[in-house]
């Protein structure tokens, strides 16, 4: 492989706490890729995004992100290349901010965006408002968003600052069906843009994996069941074992769909 080309580099990770939480975990993702994070709950999912943005540190084991060592760089300023979208940050934004000052906050890292505004701060929010098909909504307040439209936002938020890598942390969680699809078809377009940053997606829900994801990596009691390109790790067999059931995964027109095969033992 070419020097520079691997976006994130995890060589068997471990991290214990009074338990272990992930062990012996390998996971290379490279320029190019866009991946999914599946795994059932407490598989190890968002220990491994804590893990990556330095919120929770290795006890053994290296991580590289960006080309920087975990350890021997700062990651704090390695945040400020990281565009996040997670269930922490939308809870943290003010009622009364509206979408065109969340974007622009985004360019410093600040939650609640204060002072006057610069007019090149405003001109790339605007270009990113557009981006992210939002433009209608620059003036609305955080509180007057639909979920949807605050998950668009946050991504909006996270571009301001031209991030090369871009964790979206189950972004469609609390969305409705429809909203749910709106929003995956929109992370699909974002993803295909010349230019645009990695993009990994956290989820537990296959159909979630719109074809823009390449890859997939399989958690299952904080290690790796299965990683690599999408067509070959997402088999009915994988994830009956992910998820300690017997599943059946179909797929049509290039998109996914998981069923859980009756218990002949219990009656409903």
């Amino acid at each position: 492989m070419k020097a520079g080309t691997s976006v994130i580099e995890v060589v068997t990770l471990r991290v214990e706490r009074e338990a272990v939480i992930l062990e012996s975990i390998d996971w290379r993702v490279q320029r190019g890729e866009h991946w999914a994070i599946l795994g059932a709950n407490g598989s190890g999912k968002t220990s491994l995004l804590r893990a990556l943005t330095g919120y929770l540190p290795p006890t053994a084991g290296e991580i590289r992100v960006l080309g920087e060592t975990y350890g021997r760089f700062d990651w704090r300023d390695l945040r400020t290349r990281i565009g996040l979208v997670s269930s922490s940050v939308h809870q943290m934004m003010e009622d009364g901010e509206t979408a065109l000052k969340a974007v622009v906050s985004g360019r410093y890292a600040q939650i609640g965006y204060w002072g006057e505004m610069r007019a090149e701060d405003r001109r790339a929010a605007v270009a990113i408002l557009r981006r992210i098909e939002a433009y209608d909504l620059r003036d609305r307040p955080w509180r007057f968003l639909s979920q949807g439209e605050r998950q668009r936002v946050l991504i909006g938020r996270a571009l301001m600052a031209s991030p090369k890598l871009l964790i979206l942390d189950e972004p469609c969680a609390g969305l409705d069906p429809v909203a749910r699809e709106h929003f995956l078809q929109f992370i699909q377009r974002i993803a295909r843009v010349r230019g645009a940053p990695t993009t990994v997606l956290v989820t537990h829900h296959v159909e979630e994996i719109v074809p823009i994801f390449s890859h997939v990596l399989v958690l299952k009691s904080g290690r790796v069941l299965a990683a690599g390109p999408r067509a070959r790790v997402l088999t009915s067999a994988t994830l009956s074992d992910a998820f300690a059931a017997p599943v059946h995964l179909t797929r049509a027109r290039g998109r996914f769909a998981l069923s859980v095969r009756a218990d002949r033992g219990i009656v409903i």
